[in-house]
């Protein structure tokens, strides 16, 4: 089940059930409790409960009538570095003084996880995600995004962009958070899936093209199954002497790195698609 947070043509802000084409609207009125997205997500039987919600009199919408925004409320967002081997290799050859920090982190207990960004940072479907104006090596990470309750239990996924400033982290690894945290630096949605049991990670694909003046220049793939780490381990490490009243985000690290010679440009389009949830795209800016 995907469960969306849209915007009506009239402004109003609603969640709904995206089923293949269409919208079905949901009504929060009907229980107590439920005022939001995470309300309904975080509930002991959120696909039972979105089913009950959903407003019988009212038609289903196509995709084309609504606006997708990011499926986050007040939620932090958090992420995992080096968790695929690809990203090893790449931390390493961006980073000559910290090469061996990121080989040890691959195959090390504890995990680098990292804050990635405020509600206020994060950027929906069809939203500019945004360049920092002093690099000039800068790319998207695909990533899967596990939604995380303030149990720490994993409730769904949605997809993320880990907007990266390699040139900046790849100077001194003590400039990560300015690499990776500034406006419009996350993108998440285009929704969240709600599974009926556990994801088949072999079967999950994570692909991103990128297009610039209408013409792709570069595009990749990768297969879940390719983490080196469990999403229990990573939520696991997550929880470890920290609490999440709100719930958390966390982008599960990237296992497609684009060739040194690239970088993002203003004006590009970032797609990511993960078969099973669906595509967020979004234009790049700077400046």
């Amino acid at each position: 089940m995907r469960i969306a947070k849209i915007k009506l043509p009239e402004g109003e802000i609603r969640l709904a059930i995206v089923e293949d084409e269409q919208v079905r609207l949901l009504d929060l009125g009907q229980v107590e409790n439920c005022r939001n997205l995470s309300d309904l997500v975080y509930s002991t039987d959120p696909r039972g409960l979105a089913r009950f919600l959903i407003e019988r009199e009212a038609e289903p919408l196509p995709h084309s009538a609504v606006t997708f925004l990011a499926p986050i409320d007040r939620q932090e967002v958090w992420a995992a570095g080096v968790t695929y081997k690809r990203s090893q290799v790449a931390r390493m050859e961006e980073s000559k003084s910290g090469a061996s920090h990121y080989d040890k982190v691959y195959t090390a207990p504890r995990p680098e996880l990292f804050f990635k960004a405020t509600p206020s940072r994060v950027s929906g479907p069809g939203l500019p995600l945004r360049i920092r104006q002093d690099t000039i090596w800068s790319v998207p990470e695909p990533e899967l995004a596990l939604v995380i309750s303030p149990s720490l239990k994993l409730v769904g996924y949605t997809i993320g962009n880990d907007m990266s400033a390699r040139d900046i982290e790849g100077e001194n690894p003590l400039y990560l958070p300015q690499a990776k945290l500034y406006n419009e630096c996350c993108g998440l949605g285009p929704w969240i899936l709600i599974p009926e049991g556990p994801l088949n990670r072999a079967e999950t694909k994570i692909k991103i093209e990128i297009s610039r003046k209408k013409a792709i220049v570069f595009q990749g793939e990768t297969n879940v199954d390719q983490m080196a780490r469990t999403f229990e381990d990573l939520i696991s490490w997550l929880g470890k002497d920290n609490s999440f009243p709100h719930g958390a985000f966390m982008l599960t690290g990237t296992g497609i790195v684009p060739p040194d010679e690239f970088s993002l440009h203003a004006g590009d389009s970032v797609s990511i698609t993960i078969n099973g949830i669906g595509t967020l795209t979004n234009p790049i800016v700077q400046g």
